[in-house]
């Protein structure tokens, strides 16, 4: 007994003298599936590390959110909002 790989089902082998010139049934199908398969190992194979996984994701999400409340406390202390205003009216001022 001899196992196909592409169907996972064993299959009996029997010794012939002469090879057959047509092919088993489903021949197409599984030499389809063959270069599918194929395609895909090779896509995958090139595309190993690309772009990041759920828990990257959530994790950049956190960060990217706690340097936005960070940046937002800054802003919003009164010294920065003084400083922050002492700049626009000397870049706004036209008098001399």
């Amino acid at each position: 007994m001899m196992r196909d790989p592409l169907t996972f089902r064993e299959t009996a082998v029997t010794a012939t003298a002469e090879p057959s010139t047509t092919p088993p049934a489903g021949a197409e199908e599984r030499r389809r599936a063959g270069r599918w398969i194929a395609t895909w190992a090779r896509y995958a194979a090139a595309n190993r590390d690309r772009g990041m996984s759920t828990a990257e994701y959530a994790v950049g999400t956190i960060a990217a959110c706690a340097f936005a409340a960070l940046l937002f406390k800054v802003v919003s202390s009164p010294e920065v909002q003084e400083m922050l205003k002492a700049l626009i009216d000397r870049a706004l001022k036209t008098t001399t």
